[in-house]
């Protein structure tokens, strides 16, 4: 079963706007890929690049070795979420699934299982106009199995789930990654993507800025910072300042100290009589670790965000 997606010095451009700048990358099979960016950084331009919606301007795009348009029965091949709006609103779910199915010599029965595996069972003969965005989104899922591919793309899954749903989600991702399969992930909730996938691309005005475990940029992102809870917060500040440390108000409690290491701060302020309730390495978040990659990247931002 095993394929990848292979990405190598991507650029386009559309008119004045270089969309993708030299983007490389490559998602391997058995892992959920994180693929983010800030808005315009050129995920979906680099997603319709490797199936072959759009043109690149110079550098590949293949899967499994070859280019999208070169594939025989794609849908074998790799299988994509893009829009989950993409869809006969007339038709039910089921015979949006047979059209797609029979286009590709494909059967009711695999159609049937791939209702079944994304839990649309009951919803299944309903027509898809009536379905909600979360629905739609099983619905597209569903339809990107089809033909049971080593290879899935999936653009922002997460989007319209209920909690039940996305808890559903991240270990769907994750088990169809265990059957060696190469996910790759374009989402905005970071929150989502930490708990779903172990390798992470992220990219900023058409490139990649980043490109590791979620582990490795967490640990990078957590830097040599410390957590402090204290009822005493004024005299601690007092006295890990005059330590030398950068402190910074994170909670009516709660201090986050740079510069010292925990076990110094718990010397400092025993010594001075400072009570404290907690002190521990700060664990960043993968979203404190994107927001740091991409702050130079974002095109947009907010007077307030600045």
């Amino acid at each position: 079963m095993e394929a990848n997606i292979e990405v190598s010095g991507l650029r386009k451009r559309f008119g004045p706007v270089l969309a993708l700048d030299g983007m490389t990358f490559t998602v391997t099979p058995g892992h959920v890929t994180g693929f983010v960016g800030p808005n315009g950084a050129g995920k979906s331009t680099t997603m319709r690049v490797i199936l072959g919606l759009d043109a690149a301007d110079e550098g590949r795009a293949l899967i499994g070795g070859q280019p999208y348009r070169t594939l025989r029965r794609p849908l074998s091949q790799v299988g994509t979420l893009l829009d989950a709006g993409a869809l006969q609103p007339s038709r039910t779910g089921r015979n949006h699934l047979l059209w797609l199915a029979h286009s590709q010599g494909l059967t009711a029965g695999r159609v049937d299982a791939v209702v079944e595996l994304v839990g649309l069972g009951s919803a299944a003969r309903r027509k898809a106009g009536g379905y909600s965005l979360g629905m739609r989104q099983r619905l597209g899922v569903a339809a990107a199995l089809l033909g049971d591919p080593p290879v899935l793309m999936l653009d922002e899954p997460f989007n319209g789930l209920d909690p039940e749903g996305i808890v559903w989600m991240r270990g769907f991702l994750r088990s169809l990654a265990a059957e060696g399969r190469a996910v790759l992930v374009s989402s905005h909730l970071m929150s989502e993507l930490q708990d779903t996938a172990g390798h992470v691309v992220v990219v900023g005005r058409g490139r990649v800025v980043a490109d590791a475990s979620v582990a490795e940029l967490i640990a990078a992102a957590s830097g040599d910072r410390v957590r402090l809870r204290t009822t005493a917060r004024p005299e601690a500040m007092t006295v890990l300042a005059d330590a030398g440390a950068t402190v910074a108000v994170t909670d009516r409690d709660t201090l986050t100290v740079a510069g010292l290491a925990a076990e110094r701060v718990v010397a400092l302020l025993t010594a001075s009589g400072v009570p404290f309730s907690e002190v521990a390495g700060h664990r960043a978040t993968l979203e404190e670790a994107y927001m740091e990659l991409t702050r130079d990247a974002v095109e947009f931002r907010a007077d307030g965000a600045r």
